[in-house]
């Protein structure tokens, strides 16, 4: 089936959850006038209200994600699908699945490394075929990592890194509920299945693995002083999701970062011994995140203080926030590079949705390369991708990295 012959450009899935909410939102301000966008989830009412609310007059479709007929006909009807609709490992394969055999693109918001590494390993090659560009974690998680590597290391020369470093300079806002919700499933799963854990724990997850691997002992990991501004780092706790994404926009390039290139994405705590201590807080906080959701009593006490798949902070909260990530290159040969990226906005939310709705009308309407597959958002989209964001408040450049 033609794109001329698909009754939408995007439909949004999963449009009266929390995030699927403001991603409505932005894309009713930003589509542009003839842009063919539908609204899908699972209750008519909620959806018309939301309609309502946006003053659109775009379709509303009911849909059941467990009923992969109704699957095969969205993904049929529409250019691109874009899926709020988590946690991705229980809900998101079918649809993928979909998409893949519909040669229709595909967006979401995953974090999830085991989802993920099972989309490489069951619907790539169909998507190749079909035209499909199916394209994961195009919010916070990983849009900024996976672009800001990406024109960094263009900008230095395109050869082998020797290093990439990802920085989250500043961040001030919330943990959607629907990102809580995943991380606590892929625990629930990995617990019990040793190859899980080992999916999570790979940073070549979501790739064949390079033909050498880095020598333990050179394989970044704890705390981390920057010696240019004395700050201590702590690893960021979506470092690792965003490594696989990362690597594999590398191997997809025909590992044009180079096969042994060490990665560490951490984030800014302060200066001198209250910076060091605050990092062990913030490397230990994590760790202890993650165990607490992994027995049921701790699980019981997170549960009834972490944001829920839904809900979120109220719209003066979120106006407050913003975040900055530098990724910095260090080439084999050239001069290192440095791309920042910031926004006014809380990353979870309203930051998310703003990388997500672009992500989705540059995969319906920009010249992109022609390629299919399970994709990451700068293989698929890159500097197009960069270019609509520039003109929704966030900063995107790349710049030589200062001496120091």
């Amino acid at each position: 089936m033609g794109d001329g012959e698909r009754d939408y450009d995007v439909v949004l899935l999963g449009a009266t959850g929390f995030v699927g909410r403001l991603t409505a939102a932005h894309l009713a301000r930003s589509a542009g006038e003839g842009a063919r966008i539908a609204l899908a989830g699972r209750s008519a009412e909620r959806l018309a209200a939301l309609r309502r609310d946006l003053d659109v007059a775009w379709d509303t479709l009911v849909v059941d994600v467990a009923d992969a007929t109704a699957l095969d006909r969205l993904a049929a009807s529409t250019r691109v699908i874009a899926s709020t609709v988590g946690p991705y490992a229980r809900h998101g394969l079918p649809l993928v699945r979909a998409c893949a055999r519909a040669g229709t693109a595909y967006a979401d918001l995953t974090g999830e490394s085991t989802f993920a590494a099972r989309s490489v390993r069951e619907v790539h090659d169909a998507a190749r075929d079909s035209g499909a560009r199916i394209v994961h974690a195009c919010g916070f998680d990983s849009i900024p990592s996976d672009i800001g590597v990406g024109l960094a290391h263009a900008a230095s020369g395109g050869g082998p890194l020797a290093e990439a470093v990802v920085q989250v300079r500043a961040i001030k806002g919330g943990v959607s509920g629907g990102t809580i919700d995943s991380l606590r499933q892929q625990l629930l799963d990995a617990r019990n299945d040793s190859s899980l854990r080992r999916t999570v724990a790979n940073p070549y997850a979501l790739t064949p693995g390079p033909s050498r691997r880095l020598p333990a002992s050179s394989r970044p990991r704890g705390l981390r002083l920057d010696e240019t501004s004395g700050v201590w780092q702590a690893p960021f706790v979506m470092g690792a999701f965003n490594q696989q994404i990362v690597q594999r926009t590398s191997y997809l390039g025909g590992w044009s970062y180079g096969e042994l290139m060490r990665y560490r994405e951490v984030v800014d705590t302060t200066t001198g011994t209250t910076g060091r201590i605050i990092a062990a807080g913030v490397s230990a906080g994590t760790a202890a995140l993650v165990g607490g959701l992994l027995f049921p009593p701790t699980r019981a006490l997170l549960d009834r203080v972490l944001p829920a798949p839904g809900e979120g902070p109220s719209e003066q909260a979120r106006q407050a926030g913003r975040f900055t990530v530098e990724s910095d290159v260090y080439p084999v040969d050239g001069a290192p590079m440095r791309t920042r990226i910031s926004a006014p906005y809380d990353p979870g939310y309203d930051g998310t949705a703003v990388m997500l709705g672009e992500s989705a009308l540059c995969l319906a309407f920009d010249d992109l390369p022609d390629v299919g597959g399970v994709l990451t958002p700068m293989s698929a989209m890159g500097e197009a991708l960069a270019e609509r964001l520039r003109h929704h408040r966030f900063t995107v450049e790349t710049t030589p990295l200062p001496a120091g």
